[in-house]
């Protein structure tokens, strides 16, 4: 039996107030939906949350209350703590449109169907989301490429492929790629 596949809605913050209040960072379209989709569970799956927004104190921050949390002492030891639900407790998306983990795991290929690595993570550092990609043939380190879809045309979640523009790998047309090359240059050295 494989275990359900869950998807990380938001973590901890630290504690707000004396009465167990807690702010949550999240990860969700919009802050008010960390508590759309039931019941959320640490990543060890040791406890488990209802939450109930008390009301948005800054982008992507939540201030929350569960009645499993009794003080702000039980409050404060929750922080960093992420929070997870069953991937199957979201609702399915639309056409053209992904979940970002989801992408994770993809086997990336270009135009001609050419292999081109695979998608290793998938961030966005405030400007659009940023696809990570590994063992590409005949590259050293990992790439990161703007998800576009003039770079990404083609993404087939059911058969595990997501095709990438070849032309997005070049350092000189993409700067994430040159900066991501530095970062892993710069990881392995300090291994």
């Amino acid at each position: 039996m494989t275990e359900a596949k869950r998807v990380c809605l938001g973590a901890f913050a630290g504690a707000h107030g004396v009465k167990g209040e807690v702010k949550v960072k999240t990860f969700t379209e919009t802050p008010e939906n960390i508590a759309a989709y039931g019941t959320v569970e640490t990543e060890d799956g040791a406890r488990r949350f209802t939450l109930t927004v008390v009301r948005i104190i800054g982008p992507d921050i939540a201030l929350v209350r569960a009645p499993e949390i009794k003080s702000r002492e039980d409050a404060e030891s929750l922080k960093g703590a992420r929070l997870y639900i069953d991937r199957r407790e979201l609702p399915a998306p639309e056409e053209d449109e992904f979940y970002l983990d989801d992408l994770v795991g993809l086997k990336a290929v270009d135009e001609t169907g050419a292999p081109l690595g695979a998608v290793s993570a998938v961030y966005n550092f405030g400007a659009g989301d940023v696809v990570e990609l590994k063992a590409i043939p005949g590259m050293q380190g990992v790439r990161l490429i703007a998800f576009t879809k003039a770079d990404f045309p083609e993404v087939d979640i059911a058969a595990g492929t997501i095709t990438i523009r070849r032309g997005a790998l070049d350092e000189e047309d993409n700067p994430h790629a040159k900066r991501a090359f530095i970062e892993t240059a710069i990881r392995e050295e300090d291994a």
